[in-house]
């Protein structure tokens, strides 16, 4: 039976450089964010909790309108459905590592990794950061 889960998080872009961090079972670089876990909270609280969470910072929301992607995942349990939506910010205050992350780094949008999650480029292509 499959499983849903939503997640979300900001993209944070500063001076052509964009905002990424390894954590979780996976990895490849990813942004900031992670599952929504209360379904009173809306899905801008979901993502300033997780920037509080893993990077200690505050964030403020840029464009209201998210990239929303779908990704399906394989798991020991069955196959897991996970919506991702990533809301444009700014970044307010001092990055401060989270327990949860083994490592974060601004990396240059002319020279991003190989090691991207799937969904990082077609995110920064949607806010206009990366050519179509």
């Amino acid at each position: 039976m499959a499983k849903i889960i939503v997640v979300s998080g900001p993209v944070i872009v500063e001076k052509g450089a964009v905002l990424l961090n390894k954590h979780g079972d996976t990895p490849f670089w990813k942004f900031c964010g992670g599952k929504v876990e209360n379904y009173d909270a809306n899905l801008i609280e979901n993502a300033k909790r997780e920037a509080r969470e893993e990077v200690g910072i505050e964030i403020n929301i840029l464009n209201n309108e998210p990239f929303i992607t779908f990704a399906r995942k394989e798991t020991p349990e069955g196959v897991l459905d996970i919506i991702l939506v990533h809301f444009l910010t700014e970044r307010i205050g001092e990055i401060k590592q989270g327990a949860d992350i083994r490592e974060w780094a601004w990396h240059k949008l002319e020279n991003l990794p190989d090691d991207l999650g799937p969904n990082i480029i077609p995110a920064l292509k949607y806010f206009g950061f990366l050519e179509k």
